[in-house]
């Protein structure tokens, strides 16, 4: 038990470092997908068209190319980040791409006759919008919102090829220290599994916390 203690103290910390980078992904995922989404359905070709692009590349693309292209490629022509912000900014636009189509297939699921409704009550387009169509949307945004946050979870392991010491790069040191192939990456296994099921559970409950509030807000 001892020894399997001195091998999961350097997988905690590998650990930390990804939950680090998928929180940071995370919080910028969301106001870029939401951003690309709506723009993608906006009626003037200068908006749509450059979020399209954006949303198509990202998709289209491996994650792991755009990771190599931001932290070794752009050096050469002087922008230097760190293996951190790299990782970082490549993960939540490579999340934000798939969200912002999340974000689109919620929002043209909203039926036309309560847009219609809300217009017919003199509402501004902006009212429609946060007043209408969002709290109809964002439920249903939720759970494929949840997959890709579990998908951003194991996409953080290419942050490894970048030398970031998160979990997946701690469990290839600490393999080559101790010659415990097995033991390491089951237990890495196991780590990846735990945060993978938190991450599901507070998604989880984050959709019955936003059931109940609409629950509510019906009665009132």
């Amino acid at each position: 038990m001892a020894e399997f203690g001195h091998l999961l103290v350097p997988l905690l910390h590998g650990l930390a470092i990804s939950l680090r980078v998928v929180a940071g992904a995370a919080a910028l995922a969301v106001p870029i997908a939401v951003l690309a989404g709506l723009a993608r359905m906006a009626p003037w070709r200068a908006v749509a068209w450059p979020a399209a692009c954006y949303v198509e590349l990202f998709r289209g693309t491996s994650a792991l190319v755009q990771l190599f292209w931001v932290y070794f490629v752009l050096p050469l022509f002087g922008l230097r980040i760190s293996a951190m912000a790299a990782g970082t900014v490549v993960l939540a636009l490579n999340a934000g791409a798939y969200g912002a189509e999340v974000v689109r297939g919620a929002v043209a699921g909203v039926p036309a006759a309560q847009r219609e409704a809300a217009v017919a009550l003199n509402m501004s387009g902006w009212q429609v919008l946060w007043r209408v169509v969002l709290p109809q949307a964002v439920p249903a945004m939720l759970p494929p919102a949840g997959n890709l946050l579990i998908e951003l979870l194991k996409n953080s392991a290419l942050v490894s090829l970048i030398t970031l010491t998160d979990l997946t790069f701690s469990a290839q040191l600490l393999r080559s220290e101790t010659f415990r192939t097995v033991e390491v990456f089951g237990l890495a296994l196991l780590l990846y599994f735990a945060a993978a099921q938190l991450l599901a559970a507070l998604m989880r409950g984050l959709e019955r916390a936003l059931a109940r509030r609409q629950g509510r807000a019906a009665v009132r």
